[in-house]
């Protein structure tokens, strides 16, 4: 099995790959207006339309309504790309910190509310458990 992605639904999918294109770097492939996928080598973020939640059961996922997921991508360097993201990120939960698992996080809002982490193994012991991991 393998892990292919993560799906984001959203009122304004427009608004939402242009932001996390900003975040991630790339550009969004778009097989349909109701539909992208930004593909890195380590994972796929989908985003998808409300419009689309019909496909998936009537009440299945609301727009806009996260609390419970964290969506994380591994970077090189976190202060840098927290001095990079200013520009754009409004709503920062936490400022660069050193977590007691050995990463350093820097954690903030996309425009729908959902929480997006981007961390960078720091301590001997947490870039060990991620060497080898893409």
């Amino acid at each position: 099995m393998n892990f292919a992605s993560v799906r984001i639904i959203t009122n304004d999918v427009d608004r939402l790959v242009e932001f996390y294109e900003k975040v991630m770097g790339v550009s969004a492939e778009r097989p349909a207006p109701v539909f992208a996928e930004l593909v890195v080598p380590s994972c796929t973020l989908a985003i998808g339309h409300s419009q689309t939640a019909q496909l998936f059961g009537a009440g299945s996922v609301v727009a806009a309504n996260n609390h419970t997921v964290i969506i994380e991508f591994r970077v090189d360097n976190v202060d840098a790309e927290y001095a990079r993201l200013k520009l754009f990120v409004d709503d920062w939960v936490k400022e660069p910190t050193t977590m007691p698992w050995g990463n350093r996080s820097v954690l903030f809002r996309d425009p729908d509310g959902n929480l997006v982490n981007l961390f960078e193994p720091v301590t001997e012991e947490a870039i060990k458990r991620f060497s080898g991991r893409r």
